[in-house]
């Protein structure tokens, strides 16, 4: 793939003659695509290309949708209009709910009928895409039927996320539009304060700070919330979660908590033999969840996150977390009153940093900042220990050749280098590493509570999306908040509600087997054996999962300070992302 995009970069030459709609990309150049990575010489220069690029399809009005987050509304409301003024094709780019465009997604793959011509949907489906055969698969578009359409500037190697949107062949699938981790959030004010760090030290015999495992997020839970109880006469908590049973708490476990906790094998960016969402696969199919199958969706490592889950809302979260949904919690840690919280989206940093707000001093600078996440006791190095979300540019098979290469334009130019980075301030949802080390960052890296320290940092790699183990991410997914729904109000025990998802998870996996229409990498469950099977099988197979019950869940609490950790990444870009 790397070889075709630099032959493409090599036959397209960009012609740069002066012409009558140059004053309008000049317009937009000045107005609005600052700060770029492009001086604005290079930014006319790659105007330019797509105005000619799109002529062919001057006057066509295009359909592309994606979920409502601030990047995307960005997209719709001011990007597609710049598109539209400098190429003549007609946008309408909408916005929906995440849940609504998978099913929009699932209705066309599944009628063959052109509901949109460009989709901008999460590459936790690339198992998905992958198995059906009805995505465009973007390495052999680029170079072949497409080729031109693409954009010598693209830079596919510039993108982050490239290898979360490739499949087990080795291509590329989906193009990240934007990204945002799942990371520790914490008030760096609280666990800064001389007399709460000396009172922690002589309760726990080590240092208040982020938390490097589980045990230390509980004790300093328990600190804040049975300890330190009232701040300024203000009641906190040291936990903030959620736990309705709504399609949102389907999320708040496939985005990779599980293994935090230590669930499935090494890999990166998913474990092998056994992804995070306890998932076997064996060549590209995908073997079983169950344990009595070789997964690991209801192993010792699951159970033990459901039951730290429910522990800590009901110990050290405000007694209404557990009646909420993901979009009811989110504003909870800005009021003020949350000490830290373990599952965190970065998404939610541009309302975290409003001026005027609590958690928000008063020269604009934070009162917290966002670390990696602490691990659970099952999890061993080398795991991956949390979620992004890419979101990614996807063209299905059934849109007309014509409306595609239209829409194939308008998703590149979203994520050009003449844009990404304006676009990038505006949402904090990176997939270029040229922008994450521009110059404009370092500046406002002090206003956004440790996002740039982190995205620019070599634990980067451990937050991954789900991955190519999942064969059908719709069917899957809605099973999660489903089963775990019923631990958490209560119906089922933690390894009851695990056995049930396992068991649901098989199902969908043998249905998917019989129908055959996932061919060679479809499903083939592995027969049932006990779990001492497997688990002798994994430690002579030198791998992790399915892991056995540990004696001791909870080891001595560890954590690290957190400007020591800061300092101790590099300062300096990768020299892939120094070329302009």
């Amino acid at each position: 793939m790397t070889s075709a995009v630099a032959l493409i970069a090599a036959s397209v030459t960009i012609a740069a003659p002066a012409r009558a709609d140059d004053a309008t990309n000049q317009r937009w150049i000045d107005s609005e695509f600052q700060p770029s990575t492009l001086s604005k010489a290079d930014q006319l220069k790659e105007l330019q290309w797509f105005e000619k690029a799109a002529a062919p399809f001057k006057g066509m009005e295009i359909n592309v949708v994606s979920e409502t987050i601030t990047t995307h509304e960005y997209e719709s409301r001011t990007l597609a209009k710049a598109f539209t003024e400098i190429t003549g094709i007609k946008v309408k780019h909408d916005l929906i709910q995440e849940g609504d465009v998978v099913e929009k997604l699932q209705t066309q793959m599944q009628s063959g009928k052109n509901v949109y011509d460009g989709w901008i949907n999460d590459s936790d489906l690339i198992g998905t895409h992958f198995r059906y055969g009805q995505t465009v698969i973007l390495s052999d578009y680029m170079t072949g039927e497409g080729k031109d359409v693409t954009n010598p500037q693209l830079d596919v190697n510039d993108f982050i996320g490239k290898s979360f949107t490739t499949g087990p062949d080795g291509k590329l699938y989906q193009l990240p539009d934007q990204q945002f981790a799942n990371l520790y959030w914490f008030r760096y004010d609280w666990f800064s304060n001389p007399e709460y760090k000396a009172k922690f030290k002589a309760k726990y015999g080590y240092e208040l700070g982020v938390p490097v495992n589980w045990s230390a997020y509980e004790d300093i839970a328990e600190f804040f919330t049975n300890d330190i109880k009232e701040i300024n006469g203000v009641k906190v908590y040291g936990h903030m979660d959620y736990g309705k049973k709504d399609p949102s708490l389907g999320w708040r476990f496939t985005d990779a908590w599980l293994s935090m906790a230590g669930n499935g094998d090494k890999g990166i960016p998913n474990g092998k033999p056994v992804d995070e969402w306890g998932i076997r696969m064996e060549g590209c199919r995908p073997v079983g969840s169950s344990v009595e199958r070789g997964g690991d969706t209801n192993g010792p490592a699951a159970v033990y996150s459901i039951v730290k889950y429910l522990e800590w809302m009901k110990k050290y979260a405000p007694p209404q977390a557990l009646g909420m949904t993901f979009s009811e919690s989110g504003p909870v840690p800005a009021q003020g009153a949350i000490a830290q919280q373990i599952f965190w989206y970065t998404a939610f940093t541009a309302d975290m940093v409003k001026p005027g707000i609590p958690v928000v001093n008063a020269d604009g600078t934070p009162k917290w900042r966002m670390a990696p996440s602490p691990h659970g006791s099952y999890w061993k190095e080398g795991m991956k220990l949390g979620y992004q979300d890419a979101g990614s540019a996807t063209l299905l098979k059934s849109t007309p050749p014509d409306r595609r290469k239209a829409a194939w334009l308008y998703l590149q130019f979203i994520n050009s280098k003449t844009v990404s980075l304006k676009k990038s301030h505006v949402g904090l949802t990176f997939v270029r590493e040229s922008d994450i080390w521009d110059k404009s960052f370092t500046e406002r890296a002090p206003k956004l509570g440790g996002l740039i320290e982190f995205y620019r940092s070599p634990a980067r790699v451990q937050w991954t999306p789900t991955g190519n183990n999942v064969p059908d991410y719709p069917k899957l997914a809605q099973l999660w908040w489903q089963n775990i729904g019923d631990a958490s109000s209560g119906a089922k025990t933690p390894q009851q509600a695990m056995d049930a998802l396992a068991a649901a998870q098989d199902s969908v996996l043998e249905r998917l087997e019989k129908s055959g229409v996932q061919k060679e990498c479809g499903p083939k469950l592995n027969k049932k054996e006990t779990a001492e099977f497997w688990f002798k099988k994994s430690e002579k197979d030198g791998n992790v999962a399915p892991q056995r019950k540990l004696a001791n869940e909870k080891p001595k609490g560890e954590t690290v300070d957190y400007d020591t950790l800061v300092k101790s990444w590099p300062a300096t870009p990768p020299k892939r992302a120094e070329a302009k």
